[in-house]
């Protein structure tokens, strides 16, 4: 079963989004398509994660429509559910099971049929097979955000949203994290991620978006920047928005 037919895998329309008298989000415009990474810029407060818990149908936008594959998720949010992938600033893990238990709980909410081998696979990948059997509670923040990682990756969704994947990761995990989006980002996947490090947005992703002042307002291919080009646009837009 796959509801997700359009190659515009992620659709964001005119989305507004307030928390009592304070509008966060103005008009929010965004397309993101198969097999497109896209890194997401902003300051603390820009609305980077009201945005993230938009597309991932956590939030429902006071105005505007939010799109999966051209599915809507006014109309078909909890389904939808199951096509995205997402971290978030909350792990979203047991401390009192293992990082297996964990794994194998998540694979039976997801009806996953003998996850085992998927299970090892991934974290193999992320470096915690080694430790698989202990509580998470055990575990240090950064063995807790890959296994964050792994968790969100577990049912190999066609959306995955990243809400600052890299926070307390040390430089070896980076790499793997690196290595680990650009596989899933060249499959028929889109990604959304967030980072406050220009030069990872620039190393992991297709796209720059730059969000302010409650919108997009600045986008460009990867692949046409340097970093001094981004970091000067960046600051811009950031004054502009102030």
């Amino acid at each position: 079963m796959n509801m997700l037919k359009d190659s515009s895998l992620i659709a964001v329309r005119k989305v507004r989004k307030r928390f009592g008298n304070k509008s966060v989000l103005k008009g929010v415009d965004l397309t993101i398509g198969s097999g497109q990474v896209m890194a997401l810029l902003g300051a603390n407060g820009a609305g980077k994660t009201t945005l993230m818990r938009l597309v991932a149908g956590l939030s429902k936008p006071d105005q505007g429509d939010v799109l999966l594959g051209g599915a809507d998720f006014t109309n078909a949010g909890s389904e939808l559910r199951r096509y995205v992938g997402y971290v978030g600033h909350a792990p979203l893990l047991y401390d009192a099971l293992s990082a297996w238990e964990n794994l194998l709980f998540f694979a039976d909410l997801y009806d996953m049929q003998r996850p085992e081998a998927r299970i090892e696979a991934l974290l193999r990948e992320v470096n915690l097979w080694s430790r698989r059997r202990d509580l998470v509670r055990t575990y240090s923040r950064g063995m807790i955000q890959r296994l964050t990682i792994a968790r969100a990756i577990l049912h190999d969704p066609p959306v995955l949203l990243l809400d600052e994947p890299d926070t307390g990761l040390d430089q070896t995990s980076i790499g793997m994290l690196h290595r680990l989006i650009r596989r899933l980002g060249a499959k028929s996947r889109a990604i959304l991620l967030s980072t406050h490090s220009l030069d990872q947005a620039l190393a992991w992703s297709d796209t720059i978006g730059i969000l302010a002042g409650g919108r997009i307002v600045y986008q460009q291919a990867t692949d046409t920047l340097s970093l001094e080009t981004l970091r000067a646009l960046y600051e811009k837009e950031l004054r502009t928005a102030g």
